[in-house]
């Protein structure tokens, strides 16, 4: 009967305050968890765990040694946890950064140049894709990184500026093996080839595939520390590969790789802006 009336209690005293703020935890917690399974801080928690259990453990049996130093072990363990999960909570705060809410406010538009975006993304999509798979069919590697929201100033100090108008024939001469740029990656932002020659991060997932070379994981790398779009070329297959967030896919249709790479270049909000934008230009063609 306790518990009936503990939970009717709870019912009576339960309202949409506490269902929002029961939904915003349980939606924190997952998003959280989901992070910390794709990265090695998983490993990291699981060794927490076992000290917490412990802790319990002395605690329980009376053990104060133990006890004693693992309880100063956890007057620490805030600096320890900042210091060991820093990659991860950059991580976290970065995919925060780049979310919807963030777009709200007075910097919701800071850097952004969606107009800009929508006119070129057709244009840069079909060039890489023709790009690609000439480099694909000469088995020439090649590594194109698609800049979006997060600035990647850092990546393109590493490599040489040339803010050139995109054509296949100059992406094709700059992965050329005798080119001097060949080995870095090719930066594209607001669709324009901003830098080549670049190089970046490699990734620390050691459970990706062994197979994959240093060029792909340099593309999964990016793809974890950024939003960027990374388009992949192998050099030893010829297989053509986007990686979006850590998570590589490769493709042997043309199309499908060119309807994909629009779909990651443009969100739906950004498609309808284009379209918009394109109808009244047609009206506007039309009347004229």
């Amino acid at each position: 009967m306790g518990v009936i009336n503990l939970f009717n209690s709870f019912i009576r005293t339960f309202n949409i305050c506490d269902f929002l703020d029961i939904v915003i935890v349980a939606f924190l917690i997952y998003h959280l968890i989901k992070i910390i399974r794709e990265s090695r801080a998983g490993q990291l928690v699981k060794g927490i765990i076992i000290i917490l259990c412990a802790y319990f453990l002395a605690c329980q049996l009376n053990f104060r040694m133990l006890g004693a130093i693992l309880s100063n072990f956890f007057q620490f363990s805030v600096f320890g946890v900042l210091v060991v999960f820093q990659p991860e909570l950059r991580r976290i705060l970065e995919q925060l950064g780049r979310s919807k809410i963030a777009r709200w406010g007075p910097l919701g538009n800071m850097g952004s140049e969606e107009e800009s975006k929508g006119k070129m993304y057709k244009e840069i999509v079909n060039i890489t894709a023709g790009s690609v798979l000439s480099l694909s069919e000469e088995r020439m590697g090649a590594l194109i990184v698609f800049e979006r929201e997060t600035r990647l100033g850092e990546v393109i100090d590493t490599g040489t500026i040339l803010k050139a108008v995109p054509s296949v024939t100059l992406i094709c001469n700059i992965f050329y093996t005798k080119s001097p740029l060949h080995d870095g990656a090719l930066i594209i932002r607001n669709g324009v080839l901003y830098a080549g020659g670049c190089i970046l991060p490699l990734t620390r997932n050691r459970n990706i595939n062994r197979e994959l070379g240093t060029r792909h994981r340099a593309a999964i790398g990016m793809s974890e520390n950024s939003d960027a779009v990374v388009v992949v070329v192998s050099e030893e297959t010829g297989r053509i590969s986007i990686v979006v967030n850590g998570t590589i896919k490769s493709y042997m249709n043309i199309d499908l790789f060119k309807r994909d790479l629009e779909k990651y270049l443009l969100d739906q909000a950004d498609s309808r802006t284009y379209h918009r934008v394109l109808s009244s230009f047609r009206k506007e063609k039309n009347n004229g």
